[in-house]
């Protein structure tokens, strides 16, 4: 029987938009999102997609609908999100490196909140904020200093990663904020990692904030939210992923009586599963006894199993005559580096076509034209219904910038 995504078969996709393709399921974004409001119910949260996973502007757009806060990190990112409907007033910045001119944009489109990362940065949004006759609202990210256990690359709440700014350091920061004049300080963030596979190192950041939330109290820094960031993990293999259950009876027994909102920045975890890569065989080879399965999709289009040694389960769309073999499956990209898979048993002929999994978070938006390689069509599926939301990009979208320079 063939692959579908809810009602349309993969190899029909494929015909009609072509290859390489990303496919999205609506069905999928808005399950995922309900799970979240369903285990939180008690506590109310604000759910704010952490827009870096995918940033396409109908993902953002159906997350809007369905009355979603977003994560930004990025100027471009919060154009995306007033592009795509949402709300600026629901909207938290985030990030190491926020230019002036990404502060300036952000508080003149009135958003929620900056999770600030070092002194300097407050010292920036204060300026800005004076300059601008408001006062900036700022949230402090601090690093817990917990092992999230995931890989070291998408880790973030340790001492030696580059984010947020050190629990030892956290009150004098807290102190130096409050003594800013155009600043309004209104909340506490955390982020340890992605794709965090185990409840305890979330449950234990949370753990660790609240005795600083108190000091803060006792110097009159009253906060009115806590950030407890995004990082679930998904499944790609075989994983056992947090109980988002357990997580939120968790997170409400350590907040007690506090009468703290609670915010969360899922990214990941809403758009993960819901995507899929479409790819074609357009060879298999064979070089000694090593066997490649070449497709027309790259690194470019998946970055994650060449960047992080990333699994992804990869079938074919159609029932297959052919016996299954060990191959690496490999794109057409000039390095060694571009693979989707390595030592991966399929079957596959050319002319295939295979579907990767668990392509909707950080797939699309790492993509890149290495090789002057067009980024790929994105598709999002409603039932029966199958909607273009990417155009493919041609080549002569990806030289016009050069051209008129010539």
């Amino acid at each position: 029987m063939s692959l579908h995504c809810e009602n349309i078969s993969y190899t029909e996709l494929a015909e009609r938009f072509g290859t390489p393709l990303y496919v999205y399921s609506q069905a999928e974004l808005d399950s995922a999102f309900a799970r979240y409001q369903t285990a939180f119910a008690a506590l109310a949260p604000l759910i704010c997609y952490a827009v870096k996973a995918n940033g396409n502007l109908s993902v953002i757009r159906r997350f809007a609908e369905l009355g979603s806060g977003f994560d930004i990190v990025s100027g471009g990112e919060l154009a995306r999100v007033l592009a795509a409907g949402g709300r600026a007033d629901k909207t938290i910045f985030s990030g190491v490196g926020k230019s002036a001119a990404e502060i300036e944009f952000a508080l003149k489109s009135g958003i929620k909140c900056f999770n600030v990362e070092s002194l300097p940065e407050l010292d920036r949004i204060n300026e800005i904020a004076g300059r601008l006759k408001t006062a900036a609202p700022v949230s402090l990210r601090i690093n817990p200093d917990v092992d999230a256990q995931t890989h070291p690359y998408i880790s973030t709440g340790l001492k030696a990663n580059k984010f947020g700014i050190a629990m030892e350091d956290a009150e004098r920061a807290y102190l130096h904020a409050a003594s800013l004049p155009h600043l309004n300080i209104i909340g506490i963030d955390c982020h340890i990692g992605s794709q965090l596979i185990k409840l305890e190192p979330l449950v234990e950041a949370c753990e660790r904030l609240l005795p600083l939330i108190d000091k803060l109290a006792a110097h009159g820094i009253g906060l009115q939210h806590i950030d407890l960031g995004g990082g679930v993990g998904i499944v790609y293999q075989n994983e056992e992923t947090p109980d988002l259950a357990a997580y939120a009876a968790a997170v409400q027994k350590l907040l007690g009586g506090r009468s703290l909102k609670l915010i969360l920045e899922p990214g990941r975890s809403l758009v993960g599963n819901a995507g899929a890569l479409l790819t074609r065989v357009e060879f298999v080879k064979q070089n000694g006894d090593k066997n490649f399965v070449v497709v027309d999709a790259a690194m470019n289009d998946l970055m994650r199993p060449a960047l992080y040694q990333a699994y992804h389960h990869i079938e074919n769309a159609e029932p297959s005559i052919s016996a299954p073999f060990a191959a690496d499956i490999v794109g057409p990209i000039c390095e060694t580096g571009d693979f989707l898979a390595k030592d991966r048993m399929i079957s596959a002929r050319a002319g295939d076509l295979l579907v990767v999994r668990s392509a909707g978070a950080y797939a699309s938006s790492m993509a890149g034209n290495y090789n002057t390689r067009p980024r790929a069509a994105e598709v999002l599926i409603n039932g029966s219904e199958a909607k273009i939301v990417r155009h493919r990009e041609t080549l002569e979208e990806m030289l016009a910038n050069e051209r008129d320079c010539l």
